[in-house]
């Protein structure tokens, strides 16, 4: 199966402000109002494959259109601060680091809510058959990502005290090596290797259950503010076509899988068992998470960056709720 990282984990270094505002110079970008958006992918999967595969934005869009393929939500945002790209597709912790940062973007879309994907899983003989048995045992995670994240707020959900646990910072290459000596117990990670280690252990939570507690984590789409204020017609079309894209997904998940596996060069079959790990959401799903709890999310995302040393400092929630809006949702969804 080939590997698709879904939101990766951030460190300082990648997302420093100096670092993203370092290419503001580079005006490759569109100019506002020039019949022209340059679209940032990450090739994740959700509606945004389908769109690419039946070429909506093209299409669509109304404008000329440039797609332009990146790693990494860092590469995204530093993309987005130099204003080489219009809107660009990031997962969560970026989209807070790039608030946090100060650069100028609005989240518009969710293009999905992550679930099984992501999975706490125990080692079967640990001893470990719920979150209060972690206490005393070595779990492992990649700091700063957002399993970590989802690590951390499942224990504290709990009333467990994240000192009584031993949390080991590891890549998911060292897990899976660590999870075979018996060096961990148990390990929050996501697949290829969440599915070698559930091949000897025992799923204890995952973020889809996180998620129905308000600890959500995701993939966003953004879009500069300034290309937004000006082509507003656009941004709206560009979330009309995510919207038909989830609907696709949701209601035809066959057709989902062929197109998007057309995208990422991978198999029917791991296209369709990787869309059954995220939830994609309808319009009134989208405006109900858009308009009253995800600027929370992302406020706590970031204060958990700084408990982590990624970046120093948080905005206040008042910032990021100025950040993220529902408006091209409802637009899109009235037409």
């Amino acid at each position: 199966m080939k590997k698709l990282r879904l939101i990766a984990g951030l460190t300082a270094a990648a997302l420093s402000l100096g670092m993203l505002t370092a290419c503001g110079n580079d005006d490759s970008g569109s100019k506002e109002g020039s019949g022209k958006v340059i679209i940032g992918t990450l090739d994740l999967v959700n509606g945004d494959l389908i769109a690419q595969y039946e070429k909506w934005y093209e299409t669509e869009l109304g404008v000329d259109v440039e797609i332009k393929k990146f790693d990494s939500g860092k590469d995204i945002n530093a993309a987005l601060a130099s204003g080489s790209i219009d809107i660009g597709q990031e997962g969560s912790s970026p989209a807070a680091l790039a608030i946090a940062n100060g650069i100028d973007i609005e989240v518009i879309w969710i293009a999905d809510i992550i679930g099984k994907a992501e999975t706490l899983a125990a080692k079967n003989g640990s001893g470990i058959e719920t979150l209060a048995d972690l206490k005393g045992k070595k779990v492992a995670t990649p700091f700063a990502s957002t399993a970590h994240f989802s690590l951390l707020n499942a224990l504290k959900l709990e009333g467990i005290d994240e000192n009584e646990v031993s949390i080991l910072d590891m890549e998911t290459d060292k897990i899976n090596a660590a999870w075979q000596t018996g060096d961990i117990d148990a390990a929050y990670v996501w697949y290829p290797v969440l599915g070698e280690l559930l091949k000897d252990g025992t799923a204890i939570t995952d973020s889809e259950q996180l998620a129905a507690k308000g600890v959500v984590t995701a993939d966003t789409n953004v879009v500069r503010k300034e290309y937004a204020d000006a082509n507003p017609d656009v941004v709206t079309k560009f979330v009309e076509l995510q919207l038909k894209a989830n609907d696709i997904i949701n209601t035809d998940s066959a057709k989902a899988s062929e197109e998007i596996s057309s995208v990422l060069g991978i198999t029917k079959e791991d296209a369709a068992d990787q869309i059954t790990q995220f939830k994609y959401l309808n319009a009134d799903e989208e405006i109900d998470y858009l308009d009253k709890e995800f600027a929370a999310t992302l406020k706590s995302t970031a204060d958990f960056l700084v408990e982590q040393k990624s970046i120093t400092s948080a905005p206040e929630l008042s910032e990021f709720e100025k950040r993220v809006t529902s408006e091209f949702v409802k637009k899109a969804a009235s037409k």
